[in-house]
């Protein structure tokens, strides 16, 4: 399997930001960050994607905006043990 492209725009002072890399550091997925605070050349960047705020993470051609773990989720292709999901919890009468 291919690798797969992750570019994360981040900003200082975001929880959200903090929660996708979390959440990609937990996942185990190698990813570039990029702080539009510290950096504008980012954010012009970001601009040109006409995104105007963080966290916005490009997966490949995908984009996930905000913190979205279902939406991260299904661009990286990490199977989603949810609520629906797993047949041993489901019953039907």
């Amino acid at each position: 399997m291919s690798q797969q492209r992750v570019v994360v725009y981040t900003s200082d002072h975001c929880t959200h930001c903090k929660k996708v890399l979390s959440k990609l550091t937990e996942w185990e997925i190698d990813y570039k960050e990029k702080n539009i605070t510290q950096d504008k050349s980012y954010f012009k960047e970001l601009q040109k994607q006409k995104v105007y705020g963080t966290p916005a993470t490009f997966i490949d051609d995908d984009k996930v905006l905000g913190y979205q773990e279902r939406s991260l989720k299904r661009a990286l292709g990490i199977q989603d043990a949810g609520r629906f999901q797993n047949a041993d919890t489901i019953h039907f009468s």
